[in-house]
């Protein structure tokens, strides 16, 4: 528990950025399923479409500190790989 102003206002703050970073990341990982789904369905013009979208997706991630940067470097190197496989 909380003994002072300050290590009260921190709990909320870090429940507030906890709720921002989790937002932020599932939306990352619904970008990342839509660019896996097409490529299931082997559909290589809709995988290459929602790879541009994740792309910046990732970059935010990275820049907000949410993700890793070579996390985020090897996702994306992974489906553009998947995605250029595609015939």
């Amino acid at each position: 528990m909380a003994n002072t102003p300050q290590a009260e206002k921190r709990i909320r703050r870090n429940e507030r950025r906890a709720a921002v970073n989790k937002a932020r990341l599932s939306r990352i990982r619904t970008h990342v399923k839509k660019v896996e789904s097409a490529i299931a369905a082997g559909d290589k013009a809709g995988a290459a479409a929602a790879l541009q979208a994740a792309q910046p997706e990732l970059a935010r991630g990275v820049a907000k500190g949410v993700l890793h940067k070579n996390t985020a470097s090897r996702k994306l190197s992974r489906l553009t790989k998947q995605v250029s496989a595609l015939a």
